[in-house]
């Protein structure tokens, strides 16, 4: 069974059909640029000239980097603040031409799939899966129930959000070396740590597929620390997920 999947990031809107036996890519994913300024009306229409690169006609599920609640997005930190308290479904839905469409949050998706086919599969007790991107994302589960809309990366970390010091964004904005931004990763990861005690952490985003050149330089850390499997394919996965009903 194929269902459609769409990972709107803050630079990129990508989306392709998705195997949800296989928990993979059934086609090559189709990716545009995030529109700047990241409007809700401009996103809209980067998702639809995504979905029908495909000619898609079907369900479609949709990630949203923030706080989602029954189709309403509740904060936009790396994207329009028009996006606050927008009905995003019914917006979305009407520009795919009436297609049903589930939106749920980018790092939620993204677990979801990596705890059902990727690094979390099978793992009881707490599990965090953590993207790193233009902020960082999180998902917590517990014996695999997602705690949903967590935005673990708005912690406080010296005085800053957590994400405006150890995303992928922050590594790049400052030009650290992976050596420089693993210090400050691991001083995230330890406050994750403190405050829920998980038995593994899953680390994503597209950064995963770098892996080798900084988790060997996480250290301190008792949690087991791996890469995400799906790599940043996971949010699309999980969004397709959410529009069958898994």
């Amino acid at each position: 069974m194929n269902v459609f999947g769409v990972d709107i990031g803050g630079s990129g809107i990508k989306g392709a059909p998705v195997d949800l036996e296989r928990g993979d890519l059934a086609e090559a994913r189709h990716k545009v640029l995030t529109p700047h300024p990241a409007t809700p009306d401009a996103v809209a229409d980067g998702v639809a000239e995504v979905v029908g690169h495909f000619g898609w006609s079907g369900p479609v599920g949709i990630t949203f980097p923030g706080v989602v609640t029954h189709g309403v997005t509740r904060t936009a930190a790396n994207v329009d603040k028009g996006w606050i308290d927008k009905d995003a479904a019914r917006l979305l839905g009407d520009r795919l031409g009436g297609l049903p469409v589930t939106i749920l949050n980018d790092a939620d998706a993204a677990g979801v799939a990596e705890t059902t086919f990727g690094a979390g599969r099978g793992r009881k007790g707490t599990v965090i899966v953590l993207t790193f991107g233009t902020g960082i994302g999180s998902a917590v589960f517990t014996d695999g129930r997602l705690v949903p809309n967590t935005e673990l990366g708005h912690l406080e970390l010296h005085g800053h959000d957590a994400e405006k010091r150890a995303s992928t964004k922050a590594k790049e904005d400052h030009d650290l070396s992976w050596e420089h931004w693993a210090r400050r990763v691991t001083k995230y990861l330890a406050h994750v740590e403190m405050l829920f005690s998980p038995e593994l952490f899953v680390i994503g985003g597209g950064v995963s597929r770098k892996a080798e050149k900084f988790l060997p330089l996480i250290e301190g850390i008792r949690a087991e620390i791996v890469p995400a499997e799906l790599q940043n394919n996971a949010g699309i996965v999980g969004a397709a997920m959410a529009a069958a009903g898994r």
